[in-house]
C-alpha cells in the first residue's frame, strides 16, 4: 500500500494496563494528524472493531493533557484468543476474527497501531497475516517482551516497588522482622530483580532461579549474627521453590490466563518456622500498574508512538517498534511472538547482586 493512500488509521490498547499507554496514544494521534491522517480510537482492544459504537475520532484536542495519566483512555481487555471465539449480534452469530476483518474494511481504516503485551501482539500478528496492515507497540510492566530492551511501564512499576521496599526497611528494622514483598512479573523476574537491588533487599526470589527456603533462612541467620536483626525479601509472583510449583490464586479457565499470587504468604509462613523470627508480607499487586508514569516511561512511550506512525507511513507493516538503545527500531512481529524475554542467569545485575551478598535462594 503506498503511503499516500493512508487516510485513516485505528489505534487500540489490549491486555493489562501499564503506565504510559496514554502517552503512546497521544503520540500516535499527534504524529498522524500532523501527517494528514485521521485517527480512530478503538475501545476495549479489538472489540472496537466489532462494535462501531466503541470507536471515536481522536484529534489533538482529545489527547491534550493525557501524557501524564495512567491507564488508557481507550480501555482494554485481557482475555483469550479471539480466533477461537464467536460473537452473537442482533443480525447473527459471527466468528470474532472474521468480524474484525469485515469491520476493518467497513470502517474505512487503512492500518492499525496495536499497543499491547505478548498476547495482543500475537493476535495482531495473526490479523496481519490475514491482511490487516498494522504495527505493534510493546507494552508490559513485566519487561518480558522479546526483541526490545525495555517496555514502557516497567520503570514506573520498579520505581513504585522500590519506594515500597524503602518504606518497609524502617518498620522491619524497628520490629526486627523479616519483611517479604511480592511483586508482579508473571514468569519473568525483571521487576523483582531491579526493585530488589534498588531497594537494598537481602534476598531476591525470581522465577528463573528456583529457590530453597533453607538457603534463605541461612542468609537471615548470617545477617542476625552480624547484628542486622532484620531482613528484606523480594519475591516475584512467579517464583517457585525447587521441585515445587508457582502459587496460584486462580487456575486458567474459559479463555482467561491463570492468576498468580500467594508466593509471599507461602514464603512468610515457611520462613517464620525456619528462623523463629516474626515475619510479615506485603503484596503490591495492581498498585504497580497504576499512577503517573515516570519521565522515562513517558519519553519511551512517546518515541514508540511516533515511530509506529513513521513505520506505517513507510509501509513497513507487520513490525513491532523496539527499544535498541539509543534507537527505536522495527522488529518483525514474527520474530517476537511465541517468545519470552527472561532474566539470564549471567545477567550483569544478577552477578552484581550476588557480589554484594544478595541471596537468590540457590
Amino acid at each position: 500500500m503506498p503511503t499516500s493512500s493512508l487516510a485513516k488509521i485505528g489505534v487500540l490498547t489490549g491486555g493489562g494496563d501499564a503506565p504510559g499507554l496514554n502517552a503512546v496514544i497521544r503520540a500516535v494521534v499527534k504524529t498522524a494528524t500532523n501527517a494528514g491522517i485521521s485517527v480512530l480510537g478503538l475501545e476495549d482492544s479489538f472489540d472496537g472493531l466489532i462494535y462501531p459504537e466503541k470507536s471515536r475520532l481522536l484529534t489533538p484536542r482529545d489527547v491534550t493533557g493525557i501524557l501524564r495519566l495512567g491507564g488508557t483512555i481507550l480501555g482494554t481487555v485481557n482475555r483469550g484468543d479471539p480466533f477461537a471465539e464467536q460473537i452473537v449480534t442482533p443480525i447473527g452469530t459471527f466468528d470474532y476474527a472474521d468480524r474484525v476483518m469485515e469491520m476493518f474494511q467497513k470502517m474505512g481504516l487503512d492500518a492499525l497501531v496495536c499497543i499491547g503485551g505478548d498476547g495482543t501482539l500475537a493476535i495482531s500478528y495473526e490479523f496481519y497475516k490475514k491482511g490487516i496492515p498494522l504495527v505493534g507497540v510493546p507494552k508490559t510492566i513485566d519487561n518480558d517482551i522479546y526483541g526490545t530492551t525495555s517496555c514502557f511501564g516497567f520503570d514506573t512499576a520498579v520505581s513504585f516497588a522500590t519506594d515500597a521496599i524503602d518504606r518497609l526497611h524502617t518498620t522491619a528494622e524497628a520490629h526486627r522482622r523479616i519483611m517479604i514483598v511480592e511483586v508482579m512479573g508473571r514468569n519473568a523476574g525483571w521487576i523483582a530483580l531491579h526493585a530488589g537491588v534498588a531497594g537494598g533487599a537481602d534476598v531476591i526470589l525470581i522465577p528463573e532461579i528456583p529457590y530453597d527456603l533453607a538457603k534463605v533462612s541461612e542468609c537471615v541467620r548470617r545477617r542476625d549474627e552480624k547484628g542486622a536483626r532484620f531482613s528484606i525479601v523480594v519475591v516475584a509472583e512467579g517464583a517457585r521453590p525447587k521441585g515445587g510449583s508457582v502459587s496460584l490464586i486462580e487456575a486458567a479457565h474459559d479463555g482467561h490466563v491463570e492468576r498468580l499470587g500467594g508466593a509471599a504468604m507461602a514464603c512468610a509462613t515457611a520462613l517464620e518456622k525456619l528462623t523463629g523470627k516474626e515475619t510479615r508480607y506485603v503484596v503490591l499487586g495492581h498498585l504497580q500498574r497504576g499512577g503517573v508514569p515516570t519521565a522515562f516511561d513517558r519519553t519511551l512511550a512517546t518515541r514508540f508512538g511516533g515511530k509506529a506512525v513513521e513505520l506505517l507511513l513507510k509501509g513497513q507493516f507487520g513490525k513491532m517498534v523496539a527499544n535498541h538503545p539509543p534507537d527505536i527500531v522495527p522488529v518483525p512481529l514474527g520474530e517476537v511472538v511465541g517468545r519470552q524475554k527472561l532474566v539470564p542467569l549471567d545477567y550483569d545485575l544478577v552477578l552484581t547482586a550476588r557480589a554484594l551478598g544478595v541471596s537468590f535462594g540457590d
